[in-house]
């Protein structure tokens, strides 16, 4: 009886998790058989054709292909540095939005004293407050977004591209909500062969 009890403990501890994590979103290319590849390299994205500039390494860049090469050592994938079967990509993009916010708004509470002459006292009348709608209001939210993208190195094609968007609680991105928003993306990667 108790290892059924922990067993359900278990199952709706993973339940709430699994609720909590932020929606991923995911395109691929069916025809592809994520089984025939075994290496891939990254590869830095840039604006234009014509921008050479070195784009400079930053904390969020080690955050993001530490946590994928994590990911990607786990489908049996291996990097390398020359001749790779994919290419893989990334972008990180920290915006300024709003958010809504809706408040309920009651009525103050209140008491009523009255004089009852026919009992000679004071008594006391209690009015509830009382629901009346909602305050509507937006407030300004930060939301980071990982995209991770995926790319037939022989065809140049992408075959699969996963992103997610998150909630900020700091001004930039941690290393943690990094690791946790790639974690998420790459759970959607289906390597297994056909």
């Amino acid at each position: 009886m108790k290892t059924v009890k922990n067993i359900c403990a278990a199952l709706m501890a993973s339940f709430a998790i699994a609720s909590c994590a932020t929606p991923v979103n995911i395109e691929k290319d069916d025809s592809v058989n994520f089984a025939n590849y075994k290496t891939y390299m990254w590869v830095d994205t840039r604006y234009n054709e014509n921008d050479n500039t070195t784009r400079p390494i930053s904390y969020g860049d080690i955050s993001v292909r530490n946590a994928a090469n994590a990911e990607l050592k786990k489908t049996g994938w291996r990097e390398v540095s020359n001749d790779p079967d994919l290419l893989i990509s990334y972008d990180v993009l920290v915006q300024n939005t709003t958010a809504r916010r809706s408040d309920p708004v009651y009525t103050q509470s209140y008491t009523r004293t009255y004089y009852n002459p026919r009992l000679r006292r004071w008594g006391t009348v209690y009015y509830p407050s009382e629901f009346l709608g909602y305050n509507n209001y937006e407030v300004p939210v930060k939301e980071g977004t990982i995209s991770i993208t995926i790319t037939d190195a022989n065809t140049d094609k992408a075959v699969w591209q996963g992103w997610t968007t998150e909630g900020l609680n700091y001004s930039s991105i941690t290393p943690e909500e990094i690791s946790a928003s790639v974690r998420n993306i790459f759970s959607k990667l289906n390597v297994a062969a056909r």
